[in-house]
């Protein structure tokens, strides 16, 4: 009896030993699908399949909390047409809810159209501004990068449910969003205001670049150098 007690007891020692081995190997089984997960979704991202681009608008605020602007026209920006300005001008612009200091103003009286030169950008991911007092009448074309030819237009229709001009209204003052894919990332060049009344005015433009090749390559690297260190882990386990 008190061998077979023993046995027993060397049996469970084993169990016991079996059981805590696995543990880790349960971790890094769980730790290389996250990583394995991470590898898919950081290439989807890197190789968009389908192009286009969509116009999104959130109501605007009387602070603005949007992105950090690539262009708040207090310095110079590469526009052409329109007119850089401040403050307002009775039945000629306005400055947008939520903006301060200069803005951009494009219309019959500062200016029509009016180009704004993004193609030092490379490829673009998305563009985003305020649009200040939006009406019917305001164009938005993206042009490609000879400045000239337009792939998608726009109008204040596509901004705001009713786009009547209210300089007051958060809704016809959003911050308008231009989201990028596929071929259009990098075929895009610039935007195209127009405005056959005055006016439309744009504020605090943000542009996103797309990362750098490069950027793809370290973060990828660094993914390889994680799956190995679970190999080695993995293996030292084993043993």
């Amino acid at each position: 009896m008190a061998l077979i007690s023993e046995a027993n007891s060397h049996d469970v020692g084993r169990n016991s030993r079996t059981v805590g081995a696995n543990v880790p190997l349960m971790e890094l089984q769980d730790m290389k699908a996250k990583f394995l997960l991470a590898m898919s979704t950081a290439l989807v991202i890197a190789l968009p399949a389908q192009a286009g681009v969509v116009l999104t608008s959130v109501p605007g605020s009387s602070s603005y909390s949007g992105p950090t602007p690539t262009y708040d026209f207090e310095t110079a920006a590469p526009t052409s047409g329109g007119s850089i300005v401040t403050g307002n001008a009775a039945g000629q612009h306005a400055q947008p809810f939520g903006s301060t200091g200069k803005y951009w103003s494009v219309g019959p009286s500062d200016g029509s159209p009016g180009i704004l030169d993004l193609t030092g950008f490379g490829s673009i991911q998305s563009i985003s501004f305020i649009w200040g007092s939006v009406d019917a009448y305001n164009g938005l074309d993206v042009l490609a990068n000879d400045l000239t030819t337009v792939l998608y237009s726009f109008t204040g229709i596509n901004a705001a449910v009713n786009p009547n001009g209210n300089q007051a209204n958060p809704i016809t003052n959003p911050l308008a969003t231009l989201t990028f894919s596929g071929a259009d990332m990098s075929l895009a060049g610039g935007l195209r205001l127009t405005s056959s009344q005055n006016a439309f005015e744009i504020d605090n433009l943000s542009v996103a670049g797309v990362p750098e090749p490069a950027s793809w390559a370290m973060m990828l690297a660094g993914f390889g150098m994680i799956g190995g260190a679970l190999r080695r882990r993995s293996s030292a386990v084993a043993v």
